[in-house]
């Protein structure tokens, strides 16, 4: 294990207070106050913890009053594959009750429309349905603020047509993406994440999290040729992973199909694409209670953690990096140290594409210190 990589309270102070010229962006990215709070339960109010972190970065309502507000769930993997037979939520899911304390509050603050969102595993069918199979009390989360919608965005579900979100820039991996409306039709996006490792990209936070927001109808194993397969009953692995085949022609192809086929290569730049694509407006990073060494049970060495930290900011690089600094690592560590031992560091390239900082000097940190939350993950 490289030390360099692996913060200690000590290391993190110096860091950050002592940032090397050499290692700043050409052009300063982007930066906003990040939010962090201790929580030792779900048990605690969820909606007083988050609704203080929400004020400490200047309130919920500038940013939702009169809006729609989206939220894109983290609900990766089929709601079968529980880990040690522990609730979804405490493990590898969001935590039904924060989204109930997430809705509540948006209510609160005066949002006309909240959406959940999540690209469903293996399927197009109600997202209602996928919540109860996940054991959650839906009837409570339609009904804690007004107008709330469950939407399952892995096909085309109630729309016309699929809505195409360029690639600042044009993209290294794709040039644009086609989604479901419901990422078009809103006006505040949010990532409601998982403090937690990925097998391929080192960590899974906010900006991993919207990684899920591609149509398998479009982009899955078993998508259309020509056309979107609006009934998909398979993963994206083979497109977004491996790039081992192209999605359904009516979404833009592959800049470069002679690109690299590692998914340590095409996952990080993708989800990188998707932030600048469809930017991230709130993100809220669950690590009450989450699993160490990988995203879900069916990655080998998966252990359950109770780090008891709640993360929240305005800006997704910016949050990321504030929370994986939490994790114990270094947010601008390169290919080779923790956690990107095995891939591209999707900070450093959503901090190339301008999208925010991972600079943590640069960033000012409300609520509880980093080093006073961390929670040390694997090297």
């Amino acid at each position: 294990m490289n030390s360099m990589h692996r913060l200690t309270r000590r290391e993190w102070l110096a860091l950050v207070s002592t940032a090397p010229a050499a290692a700043a962006p050409a052009k300063l990215a982007p930066t906003a106050p990040v939010a962090i709070a201790r929580s030792g339960s779900y048990d605690e109010d969820q909606a007083a913890v988050l609704g203080r972190m929400f004020d400490q970065l200047g309130g919920l309502g500038r940013l939702v009053k009169n809006k729609t507000v989206t939220i894109k769930l983290n609900l990766t993997g089929s709601p079968a594959l529980k880990f040690e037979g522990r609730a979804l939520g405490v493990t590898h899911y969001s935590h039904p009750r924060h989204v109930l304390a997430l809705a509540h509050l948006l209510g609160r603050a005066g949002a006309r429309r909240i959406r959940f969102v999540e690209s469903c595993w293996a399927t197009a069918g109600p997202l209602e349905e996928y919540m109860l199979d996940s054991g959650w009390n839906v009837r409570a989360i339609l009904n804690a603020a007004p107008n709330v919608e469950l939407v399952n965005t892995n096909a085309i579900g109630t729309y016309k047509q699929y809505a195409t979100f360029r690639t600042p820039g044009g993209g290294s991996i794709f040039p644009a993406y086609l989604l479901n409306r419901a990422y078009e039709e809103t006006d505040v996006f949010v990532s409601l994440a998982k403090l937690k490792n990925h097998a391929t990209c080192g960590v899974t936070l906010a900006m991993k999290n919207i990684f899920g927001i591609t149509p398998a109808s479009i982009y899955g194993d078993d998508a259309g040729e020509s056309d979107p397969n609006e009934n998909p009953t398979k993963g994206r692995v083979t497109t977004c992973h491996f790039g081992k085949r192209q999605p359904a022609r009516i979404a833009p192809a592959e800049n470069d199909p002679a690109s690299s086929r590692e998914p340590t290569y095409r996952m990080p730049r993708i989800t990188a694409e998707l932030a600048a694509a469809r930017p991230i407006d709130l993100s809220v990073i669950d690590g009450i209670e989450s699993v160490s060494g990988g995203e879900g049970p069916w990655i080998r060495g998966l252990k359950y953690v109770r780090p008891g930290v709640v993360v929240v900011g305005t800006n997704p690089v910016t949050t990321d990096a504030v929370a994986t600094a939490v994790m114990g690592y270094d947010p601008r560590a390169a290919r080779g140290s923790a956690p990107f031992r095995d891939c591209d560091n999707t900070l450093l390239l959503a901090e190339a594409l301008g999208l925010g900082t991972a600079d943590l000097s640069r960033i000012e940190v409300r609520g509880v210190a980093v080093d006073q939350a961390m929670f040390r993950f694997p090297g």
